[in-house]
């Protein structure tokens, strides 16, 4: 008589498991690595003034002039730039008021009188209205989508692996 017995070890089966299920539960490191990446993402966009679409922002009438960057005057939007994150979500954004205009364009009108301002070189305008162009700073690339995807792979295998106390 030929016996055959064959028996399988299936805790670290099941301990990656759970280790996964508490990932999908609580995935806040890995949220904030996204909303990091998101943060640095958006910072990248004003150095090379450049949106989330790749194409380069019209250049400002001040950055023409001065041979500055658009949109980096003082550097206020861009130092606004910051992110939240909980277990199940990730966020970045600006907190000055004037941000969605510049990311999505538009007409600013005088109201009751004229709209007055100091121009780069030093003159002032005095209109009725400013059409202002889009210049979108806030988007997921497709480079971004790539590296967020690539962090969350990241933190997957390394629970698979065993690495259980990774986010």
């Amino acid at each position: 008589m030929v016996g055959f017995s064959y028996q399988i070890n299936d805790a670290q089966l099941h301990a990656g498991l759970r280790s996964l299920i508490a990932l999908g539960r609580d995935a806040g490191r890995v949220m904030a690595d996204v909303a990091a990446l998101g943060e640095s993402s958006t910072r990248l966009r004003f150095r090379t003034e450049t949106g989330p679409d790749g194409q380069k922002w019209k250049p400002s009438l001040r950055a023409r002039i001065t041979g500055g960057r658009t949109l980096t005057k003082d550097g206020h939007l861009s130092g606004s730039i910051s992110g939240r994150h909980g277990r199940d979500f990730a966020e970045w954004g600006v907190s000055r008021i004037y941000a969605a205009i510049h990311q999505f364009g538009g007409e600013i009108h005088a109201k009751g009188g004229s709209l007055r301002f100091r121009l780069a070189n030093g003159g002032f305008a005095q209109v009725q209205k400013v059409t202002m162009p889009a210049r979108p700073f806030l988007g997921v690339s497709d480079d971004d989508r790539d590296d967020i995807l690539d962090v969350i792979q990241a933190r997957i295998q390394s629970r698979i692996q065993g690495n259980v106390h990774a986010g």
